[in-house]
């Protein structure tokens, strides 16, 4: 009990510094729509680098990933990582200063949907209306799985029920967003990036130390069928998804699953996903000089890489100090949870586990106010309302935000839900619907209007396509859904704009401003 009230104040201190926050970027927030949805263009190269790394890993990194990494093994969670830091690398060195210089040039666009259809000069705005919807859509997703992150949080904790913790979670996180706009967002997540990286680190070296050391942890993983195997991935014994124990108490194993190249590829592919993450793109448009950019790739890189080689480790390490502990695979997730408690007093593992808190606030406030963007500045005043005032838009966005948290409450209800699960998912849909069309947009002059529109339509939908009706085939159907998607859409695009006749001389002649812009800084 004493434990539990440390850990609520060490967690209450973190949420007071939060909204207070949240309160000081207030009265900027509400000057206008463009201070709140992208701070007025002002923030600094490293603000820009931990913001868009610690909104763009959320809850998973501390216990999506551990988890994957504590219930299969170093294969499935490695090759993700190694996916996800060359994804963050490339992302930044190709896509983030072209897109903040024509993002800027192209009618000042200050969301994404905004900015590929200016960058067509659509009159008709079919792009910014598809990339509007597909936001929604995904966003909504993305914003329930840090919910389930937030319940499953305060549920082990108190040991109060998933439910009533989940919501609470999402009332916390609406009500700081709803205050503060992005100039809070970012400077919280900012804050929230240092507690993440230190939360991981911390629990990393402490969890070695309590399994007896580097080779001692490497020893006692090789003794598991396959878990510590690059090509090989271990398979627990379950009945009805619980895994079995031996009457001598050891977590049983089947004989390991192949790790094969197909498998190793697709996994991989999750850096694909980079070039699409509206939530990221975002920080790249909001920098205040465009050169700074250079040095938030080097910050953003390195927090990356420590991050999630942490988080990999720590899912390792859980398994050879807690190994009969968490039984299935939703559970296994709690492993961070387990592991803070264990080796910390109360009031600092509660400092510790503010970074899963972070990590969750500080995704799920971006998701929601993109996806709430997404409605009132595209649809709403871009197609519905031309003439709206900036302070209909605000209020708009506002009622969004309230709906889009409201369905993702409904759709983190499930406390079986799994949160590697949910992001992978949404990560896909993002990754596929505005990842091809984002790199063509910025780096080929031939594509077309009509190749946007095919490019986007095609991979938002084969997503759904290839997750519900192809990938439960198995066999080489078997690998994530964003990897098929992304190469369709890609190929969707080239025929297209093929297919259909060059865009006006304005346009070009724009897109070559831009090119030279960027080559000459």
């Amino acid at each position: 009990m004493e434990a539990n009230f440390q850990i609520t104040i060490a967690m209450t201190l973190y949420i007071a510094m939060v909204i207070g926050i949240g309160v000081y970027y207030a009265k900027r927030a509400s000057k206008s729509s463009d201070f709140f949805l992208i701070g007025g263009r002002s923030l600094g190269p490293w603000v820009t680098a931990m913001a868009a790394e610690a909104s763009d890993m959320s809850g998973w990194l501390l216990m999506g990933l551990p988890g994957v990494a504590y219930w299969y093994g170093l294969s499935d969670a490695a090759w993700t990582a190694i996916g996800l830091a060359i994804g963050t690398y490339l992302n930044w060195l190709f896509v983030a200063k072209r897109l903040r210089v024509y993002s800027h040039v192209a009618g000042d666009a200050i969301t994404i949907p905004d900015f590929l259809s200016n960058r067509f000069k659509e009159d008709k705005k079919i792009i910014l209306t598809i990339a509007a919807l597909f936001i929604l859509v995904f966003f909504t997703v993305y914003a329930a799985s840090c919910f389930v992150t937030v319940g499953k949080l305060f549920s082990r904790l108190f040991d109060a029920r998933y439910v009533y913790m989940m919501i609470a979670g999402a009332v916390f996180v609406l009500l700081y967003t709803f205050i503060g706009g992005f100039l809070a967002e970012s400077a919280s997540d900012f804050m929230q990036a240092i507690i993440m990286i230190f939360a991981l680190s911390a629990v990393l070296v402490l969890g070695i130390s309590h399994a007896g050391g580097l080779k001692t942890v490497i020893a006692n993983a090789k003794a598991i069928p396959g878990f510590f195997d690059f090509f090989g991935m271990a398979q627990p014994q379950t009945a009805n998804g619980v895994q079995q124990v031996s009457t001598n108490g050891q977590a049983l194993f089947s004989e390991p699953a192949r790790y094969g190249f197909l498998t190793i590829i697709s996994t991989l592919s999750w850096g694909l996903g980079y070039f699409g993450m509206p939530h990221v793109l975002l920080k790249f448009m909001a920098i205040e000089k465009p050169d700074e950019l250079t040095r938030s790739r080097r910050i953003a890189t390195i927090w990356v890489i420590i991050s999630l080689t942490a988080a990999v480790g720590i899912g390792i390490i859980g398994r050879i100090l807690f190994p009969t502990q968490l039984l299935t695979q939703s559970q296994a997730e709690n492993i961070f949870v387990i592991m803070s408690m264990e080796f910390f007093l109360p009031f600092i593992a509660g400092i510790v586990m503010a970074g899963i808190l972070a990590a969750t606030i500080s995704s799920s406030d971006s998701y929601l106010l993109i996806a709430a963007s997404s409605l009132s500045k595209n649809i709403y005043q871009g197609i519905m309302k031309k003439e709206a005032s900036d302070r209909e838009v605000l209020n708009v966005t506002r009622i969004t935000l309230l709906i889009v948290a409201l369905v993702a409450v409904l759709i983190a209800l499930d406390e079986n839900s799994i949160i590697f699960t949910i992001v992978s998912f949404a990560w896909a849909g993002f990754g596929a619907t505005f990842g091809p069309i984002m790199l063509f947009s910025l780096f080929w002059k031939r594509v077309t209007r009509v190749g946007a529109i095919a490019g986007m339509v095609t991979g938002g939908c084969m997503v759904f396509i290839w997750k519900l009706l192809i990938r439960p085939l198995g066999g080489i159907f078997d690998i994530y859904e964003l990897l098929p998607a992304f190469l369709l859409s890609c190929i969707a695009i080239v025929i297209t704009s093929y297919l259909t006749a060059e865009e006006s001389e304005e346009i070009q002649e724009e897109f070559e401003l831009v090119r030279k812009s960027v080559l000459s800084a």
